[in-house]
């Protein structure tokens, strides 16, 4: 007894108090994550604290700490320490872990790559100009592996070009050339590394979340399940109306084929007749003039000329537009051009 009060008393208290905040945070707080934030200078750090402070309570501490607090929690809770990184803190939210995550991506910004930091993806540098005049820089860049030139007084890069390939370490030169290019391929942000809520344990994998494709996904299914509704006939209240007028225009289109005569079809019956009386008349008036009578001698030739002259109408239309003379283009591209400026002022 007397050895473990003796031990006891070698904790410091502000450890033990440390201890007992965070672990009134997980209990105050449905959801909880683990945050990495290796390489974030204490100053963007408090940005991004106080750009959470409506959202999320950031708690940064030290890893034994976490751990002992986590230890002295929940038995399912345990398992966060599993997710403690190099430098960690704890963030403390109502959201659910995929608006959290969500919320923690966005607030990332880009940021310069330092010497001897993995190149955290393909790092490329684009062809084109720069603003740097002709100097020390030229072979600065050269030495950094950019292919750069003097043009027009002033440094230029000749071609696109891959520095470094992911994975890659970013040397010294490298570095500071890319910072002077105003090229950041380092993104400084919190990084999720795992979210607890009610027992379970979300990871970055399952919260990153592609939201277009999903819409895009959900989109595509309620389409295909509203044409399989109209197609299997299955009446419901998004298709009911689709499946009548699909009924309707079915059934009209048995009874014009049926010769059914109800009133709502003899129009379009009367229409069909007169169409097929006419096709049999032509065809009557090319072998025997006489074989039909005068009244329909002039509708066939009516149509007849309807047909010639949309058949010239459309000929007129296509055919070239012969060279004028000289003086009539130059007067037709003034009158042009003045029309142009009425149009556009």
């Amino acid at each position: 007894m007397m050895d473990e009060a003796h031990h006891t008393k070698q904790v410091p208290q502000w450890k033990m108090d440390e201890v007992e905040a965070i672990k009134s945070l997980i209990r105050s707080y449905p959801l909880f994550g683990m945050i990495g934030i290796e390489g974030i200078p204490a100053k963007q750090l408090q940005g991004m604290r106080r750009n959470l402070k409506d959202i999320a309570v950031l708690k940064v501490s030290r890893n034994t700490l976490i751990k002992r607090a986590l230890e002295e929690s929940a038995e399912d809770v345990r398992k966060m320490a599993d997710y403690i990184d190099v430098q960690t803190a704890l963030v403390f939210t109502d959201q659910n872990p995929f608006k959290l995550y969500k919320l923690l991506e966005q607030s990332k910004s880009p940021a310069p790559i330092k010497a001897g930091a993995i190149a955290p993806n393909d790092i490329i540098v684009e062809k084109g100009p720069t603003s740097f005049p002709p100097g020390p820089i030229l072979g600065d860049m050269q030495g950094a592996g950019i292919p750069a030139a003097i043009d027009g007084g002033s440094v230029v890069i000749r071609e696109t070009t891959t520095v470094a390939k992911e994975g890659d370490t970013v040397s010294q030169k490298l570095a500071a050339m890319l910072t002077r290019l105003e090229i950041y391929p380092m993104e400084v942000g919190l990084d999720l590394n795992a979210a607890y809520e009610a027992g379970s344990i979300y990871t970055p994998d399952v919260l990153a979340i592609d939201e277009d494709k999903y819409f895009s996904d959900f989109t595509t299914a309620i389409q295909q399940a509203f044409n399989l509704s109209v197609n299997a006939a299955y009446p419901t209240s998004a298709t009911i109306s689709t499946l009548i007028s699909k009924a309707v225009s079915e059934s009209r289109n048995v009874g014009v084929n049926a010769t059914v005569f109800e009133p709502e079809l003899m129009d379009t019956l009367l229409g069909k007749a007169n169409s097929q009386m006419l096709s049999v008349a032509s065809v009557a008036f090319g072998i025997n003039e006489d074989a039909v009578d005068d009244e329909i001698k002039a509708t066939l030739g009516a149509a007849a000329t309807t047909a010639a002259a949309t058949v010239t109408e459309t000929a007129e239309e296509e055919k070239p537009v012969e060279e004028e003379k000289e003086e009539d283009n130059e007067e037709a591209e003034e009158s042009g051009m003045a029309g142009l400026g009425a149009l556009f002022g």
